[in-house]
């Protein structure tokens, strides 16, 4: 009889999870909607929280301050409402002849949940209150039958679907790990775990899972959450040596050319400019890529930066393109460069979505054939096959409004131009080394001369009549102002100010008898040209609009800017929407109306009319908000981290950083069969995304 062959490490892994012990067919499908299909997912499932038992206590032996845990039987529920749409929940746990209260704000939909006499676990902080217990916002968990909670532990807490119970998923998981973790093969040798004080991957496993305290756990936490910093980093620093091997056409620039250029500006530049000026032209001269970030502070003069790169690109000999994330962003540079190049014998088009089938195809022949020196557009530029003759340098604006792979989209045959990429929207230093860590960072902190600081309120609605008088009096002075609103139009799920009742209410009440200009995203490109000009000229006194003015407008007479529903607009979006009032030598007012409902939205707009650095906002808005929901980490296409966060594990960013540029630096393609396991997963996860398929 033939033997059957001893399953693989690899085997164990695959191995699918309808097959393991207890799952069967019915709850496979459960565990695939959490994307669990393997063992090896269930390995890597790991907890989203922890609730510690080691401190399970009763009702009588609790004592204030202490963060404990308690098992009970709901004994009452109580939903108040306290007006403003805000409620308490009131849940009253009894254990034995002893009770406890426990409050939940502004959740009165977790009511239904409470049955009478249903066992519960809760935890957190207690405190005395009128002579009883009281637990605010504690975590809970609901007991089946008479099921006793182990004492003594600190269980994993999942996230579920329906169909699965807290029980049911820690029995799938401590099975598996103490069946299968032995098959996860380490990724790091033991000097290198040694070097950063990393557990081994197997006793990290087993840790995090089941952790016998509260330092194993942060122990074997650090482990995950350095490797995942490291594969990112060790991607990253693989795409930026992959970057440099590619071919670039050096564009040198001498001092005739740098008089020619410098001729055109009727101002001096700042040390800002003048310092970055220095490191790309620095860059461009080589003959491979030059990939960098020239981030600035609103009105801190990027796109004088960016003219200089793209005139030295055509001074010698090269095309170049800049590509926007909007047609009116687009259409501001294209002015900003006819301006600037009236004396200058520069070739330019202008390409977005917007042209006629017989117009693009006319412009892009002048393109392929070399008769086009300057491309401004949109995305129009790397859709439909337009074809560059001699492709020097690609500006793309506002990047972080862009996906990783248009980076490098205008990369044809032959020599790879150089790129460089820019954005208004200050970026935390941590967000930086991750979402940019391929590319080398230009910034720019400080305004031109002559710039007028912005004052900004922060109103409440009795203070609406007096903000709107002061208004007037300045858009009778000669002053022009915006309006901006988060909507386009009214929604019914969505209570906040839109953009075409605003404009209708405004012209009959508060301005009446000025001209209001109305601009949102769904206007066609024509109308949107209408109205920005009408604006631009002084035809309108006021832009009612929607967020879509917040990049690259430029109207230096506007100084003044009112925001509805402010609370729904992040302290970036805020500050560049700000910017727009502080094109020109006057001064600006802002002031903002909003509903201030939750703690986050006064601290967020507190910060934003006492804080005038874009820079230190964007450090304010990262801690408060999370690099997801203020950059949108998706839309740069790469995954999402398990464990990492960006803000609290700074300290191992910078260590994972360092350590993966040095392995890179001392096996560039990572062939030492010690790193094989390395590569893999640093392919596994950022391949696609930061299109690393030929390495290696």
């Amino acid at each position: 009889m033939k033997e059957r062959p001893e399953k693989t490490s690899a085997d164990i892994l695959a191995m699918p999870v309808q097959y393991l012990k207890g799952v069967g067919p019915a709850r496979a499908e459960h565990l695939e909607r959490l994307g669990l299909r393997t063992v090896q997912d269930i390995l890597f499932f790991f907890p989203r929280d922890y609730q510690d038992m080691s401190e399970l206590r009763s009702i009588a032996d609790l004592h204030e301050g202490v963060s404990v845990s308690v098992c009970g039987a709901v004994e009452e529920t109580d939903l108040r409402e306290t007006g403003s749409g805000r409620s308490v929940l009131g849940v009253l746990i009894r254990d034995a002849n002893h009770f406890m209260r426990a409050i939940w704000f502004n959740q009165p939909y977790l009511r239904q949940r409470f049955e009478v006499g249903r066992r519960i676990l809760v935890s957190g902080v207690v405190k005395m209150n009128g002579g009883r217990w009281e637990m605010v916002h504690p975590k809970v968990e609901f007991l089946d039958g008479n099921a006793v909670p182990p004492a003594g532990r600190i269980l994993p807490i999942y996230s579920l679907t329906e169909g699965l119970n807290q029980q049911q998923v820690r029995r799938i998981v401590e099975g598996v790990v103490e069946s299968s973790a032995c098959a996860v093969p380490e990724a790091f040798s033991d000097d290198f775990l040694d070097a950063h004080n990393l557990w081994p991957i197997q006793a990290a496993l087993s840790q995090i899972h089941k952790p016998t305290s509260r330092e194993t756990l942060e122990q074997a936490r650090r482990r995950f959450i350095f490797q995942e910093l490291f594969i990112l980093q060790l991607a990253l620093a693989l795409r930026k040596h992959k970057q440099s091997t590619d071919a670039a056409p050096p564009l040198v620039v001498d001092a005739k050319i740098d008089a020619r250029i410098r001729r055109l500006f009727s101002f001096a530049l700042t040390s800002d400019q003048e310092r970055a000026i220095a490191e790309i032209t620095a860059d461009m001269a080589c003959d491979y890529p030059m990939n960098r970030l020239l981030q600035g502070d609103v009105g801190s003069g990027k796109t004088i930066v960016a003219v200089y790169a793209m005139l030295v690109a055509i001074a010698c000999g090269h095309q170049t393109a800049i590509m926007a994330p909007t047609e009116i962003l687009a259409a501001q540079h294209f002015e900003t460069f006819a301006r600037l190049l009236q004396n200058a014998r520069v070739r330019s088009t202008f390409l977005t979505g917007g042209l006629t089938p017989a117009q693009r195809k006319g412009v892009s022949h002048q393109i392929e054939a070399g008769e086009i020196d300057l491309v401004i557009g949109t995305q129009a530029i790397v859709q439909g096959g337009i074809k560059f003759s001699k492709l020097g340098l690609v500006v793309i604006d506002e990047q972080h409004k862009f996906g990783v792979r248009q980076r490098s989209a205008l990369k044809q045959a032959g020599l790879a131009p150089h790129y460089l990429v820019m954005t208004a929207t200050p970026i935390p230093r941590t967000v930086t080394l991750s979402l940019y860590g391929d590319l080398d960072v230009s910034t720019l902190r400080e305004p031109p001369p002559g710039r007028q600081p912005v004052r900004s309120y922060l109103a409440e609605e009795n203070q609406r009549a007096k903000w709107w008088d002061f208004f007037r009096r300045k858009l009778s002075s000669g002053r022009q102002g915006y309006v901006i609103t988060p909507l386009v139009e009214a929604s019914d799920s969505v209570d906040a100010a839109n953009v075409k009742q605003v404009f209708d209410d405004l012209s009959i009440k508060e301005l009446h008898g000025f001209r209001l200009g109305l601009l949102h995203g769904r206007l066609t490109p024509e109308e949107k040209s209408i109205a920005m000009q009408d604006f631009r000229t002084g035809k309108t006194n006021v832009l009612v609009s929607t967020s879509v003015v917040e990049v690259g407008v430029d109207v230096p007479n506007a100084t003044l800017m009112t925001i509805e529903g402010g609370e729904r607009f992040g302290l970036a979006q805020l500050h560049q929407l700000r910017g727009r009032i502080s094109r020109g030598t006057h001064p600006g007012y802002l002031c903002v109306f909003a509903s201030l409902t939750t703690d986050e939205a006064r601290q967020r707009l507190d910060a934003f009319v006492n804080t005038s650095s874009g820079f230190e906002l964007a450090e304010i808005d990262f801690r408060l908000r999370g690099p997801g929901d203020v950059f949108g980490a998706q839309q740069h296409g790469l995954p999402r981290f398990y464990l990492a966060d960006l803000s609290r594990d700074s300290d191992l960013l910078v260590e994972a950083r360092l350590a993966a540029q040095d392995l890179v630096a001392s096996d560039t393609y990572l062939k030492d069969p010690k790193n094989e396991r390395l590569l893999k997963l640093a392919m596994n996860r950022y391949g696609q995304a930061l299109e690393l398929g030929d390495v290696g």
